[in-house]
């Protein structure tokens, strides 16, 4: 190791140097960066956002032992470099590895068992523990193999042996090369083009090319039979295009073969984590106001409709997901989707998710899932992504007092009226008004910074058609602002389904109706504090909503500026 990876080591905190100790990988890759001349990056155990405004970038944090991810700047214009730290696989740790698995082959019978992954990866440890010794004398790569009583034994120095462990859990239980990518949490999504780098889409930093390389077409095309299979959805020259759900969760479309793509197979991953974005992060990054905020929970507690539009990317199921936890938490919900991707935090949720066959008979699509589940009387249905004739049947659903949460592919409300009452999914325009409101959503570049950022453009509420003008009349209640990056809302007075639908159900007079809006001042408070006070765990903001529901927004306000923490109390989980 360099002096200068030795002073890098001293100035760092313990746990960096413990990573180091432990990790010869990382040490070897920090001492090759010092002998070419580079500068070493900062070591972080976490980002922030305020990191994507630097003009420079050179960090490196850990996505869990043993793997580090370093990015850096390149040049202006260019996408940065993603850089994955990883422990040497090589010919030489191939060669060692093909002899390692016949080995362990003869180990396995069927007295193993496991349940989980994490048993599985314990069981496959202890006996590569019993198949291979470590030998400090050899040099990493190398090995030596003894015979004794039957019994073959191989001999590796630590280094080496980390490295087959690793490479191991990775191909046999993990997901291979795409392990990095799937444990960074602050990646969103992952693209392979074809033969060539896989590229990603950093939360914090953007689009990064990353050094994990498909260097040729059969490498590629193994590699995606294999993860196809293990999603249960395989793809085949008949069958060569699939979308599936990966182990951990997250979304795959899958691309087989040049017969349909010009530079043959390829991938793209969209990850979403089993603990949604909360929206009091999505508040502080300014992607909603308190107050539109606010009004989505008072729609939602009084079983409304609201569909979240936008296009590819634009933060639609992360808003849906987000905003779940405004439901009753005594309802029975029901989550339709392809692939789930769908979050509650209620007990009462059955979720479902179609099937594909290639041969089509046995398939369950949407339309078969949504039209079960008018039968099993769910309070509200949640729609994973609304395309085709599914969507009829989720009007009939509205029609029939059940409320429908649902994703759209629509950039405005005209765009969606233009879609519902078009070609092939055919809405009559005078049912369309049983659709409570809008939310429209985009990727946008914010003025001030020059950054994308993802913003709700418009919360609008549905009011009804004119069929003599062949007209829909709709509010738009809130608006965001690019000059300011703010949301605007029309103000008291303004709302249709507060004033005539939500006050109704209360029992709010025509003369009182400005208790509404004073209401929804309270909840944009309420979200306002936990904001303020950094409370951004999704389901701690599930408790404090439980609690509202259990007392009122008013308690919950005055508990929590007393310095009550009522997101700790376990009462409410």
């Amino acid at each position: 190791m360099s002096q200068i990876v030795k002073t890098m080591e001293e100035r760092l905190a313990k746990n960096f140097k413990d990573s180091l100790s432990k990790n010869p990988h990382l040490a070897r890759y920090l001492d090759n960066l010092a002998r070419k001349g580079e500068e070493l990056p900062e070591y972080f155990e976490q980002l922030s956002r305020e990191m994507r405004y630097s003009k420079e970038v050179n960090i490196l944090y850990p996505v869990g032992d043993p793997i580090f991810i370093h990015i850096k700047s390149v040049k202006p214009g260019e996408r940065p470099s993603y850089i994955v730290i990883q422990p040497t696989i090589n010919e030489k740790i191939c060669r060692i590895m093909e002899i390692v698995e016949e080995l362990i082959i003869s180990k396995i019978d069927e007295s193993v068992d496991f349940k989980t992954v994490e048993e599985h990866e314990e069981v496959l440890k202890k006996i590569l523990k019993n198949t291979i010794k470590i030998d400090g004398s050899l040099k990493t790569g190398d090995y030596r193999i003894e015979k004794k009583s039957g019994y073959k034994r191989i001999y590796v120095n630590n280094e080496t042996y980390r490295s087959l462990e690793y490479q191991l859990i990775m191909d046999k239980i993990r997901m291979g090369i795409l392990e990095p990518f799937i444990r960074d949490e602050y990646i969103e999504d992952v693209s392979c083009d074809g033969v060539g780098p896989i590229f990603v889409e950093h939360k914090i930093f953007g689009s990064c090319q990353s050094n994990i390389v498909f260097r040729d077409e059969y490498e590629l095309d193994n590699f995606v039979r294999k993860l196809s299979e293990r999603t249960g959805r395989p793809v085949t020259f008949r069958n060569p295009i699939v979308d599936a759900s990966l182990p951990d969760g997250s979304r795959i479309n899958i691309v087989f073969g040049k017969d349909i793509s010009m530079k043959g197979t390829n991938f793209t991953i969209r990850k979403f984590s089993d603990k949604p974005i909360s929206i009091i992060q999505i508040i502080k990054y300014g992607g909603i106001s308190a107050l539109g905020a606010a009004y989505l929970w008072i729609l939602l507690e009084n079983n409304m409709s609201i569909w979240f539009c936008g296009e590819t990317a634009s933060g639609k199921t992360t808003l849906l997901r987000a905003v779940c936890v405004f439901i009753n938490p005594h309802y029975k919900i029901i989550s339709i989707e392809d692939t789930p991707e769908i979050i509650v935090p209620h007990d009462n949720w059955v979720r479902e998710v179609t099937r594909q066959s290639e041969s089509g008979s046995s398939s369950i699509e949407l339309f078969d899932l949504l039209k079960a589940a008018l039968r099993q009387r769910p309070n509200y249905i949640i729609v994973g992504e609304v395309r085709g004739k599914e969507a009829s049947v989720a009007f009939q659903a509205m029609q029939t007092g059940a409320p429908v949460l649902a994703t759209f592919h629509a950039g405005s409300v005209e765009k969606l009226i233009q879609r519902l009452s078009g070609s092939p999914i055919e809405i009559p325009k005078t049912y369309i008004d049983i659709l409570n409101a809008v939310v429209v959503q985009s990727a946008v570049r914010i003025p001030s910074t020059g950054k994308v950022e993802r913003r709700v453009l418009s919360i609008n509420e549905i009011v009804g058609y004119d069929p003599e003008d062949n007209r829909f009349d709709y509010i738009e209640l809130f608006s965001w602002q690019p000059s300011t990056d703010l949301h605007e809302f029309r103000g008291e007075g303004s709302s249709h389904l507060l004033e005539n639908k939500i006050a109704v159900m209360k029992g709010i007079g025509r003369r009182d109706l400005k208790k509404i809006y004073v209401d929804l001042e309270m909840r944009a408070e309420l979200l306002s504090t936990l904001a303020r006070l950094n409370i951004l765990d999704y389901f701690h903001i599930w408790r404090v909503i439980k609690y509202t529901y259990n007392r009122s927004v008013e308690e919950t306000l005055e508990r929590i500026s007393l310095g009550e923490k009522i997101w700790e109390i376990e009462e409410y989980d």
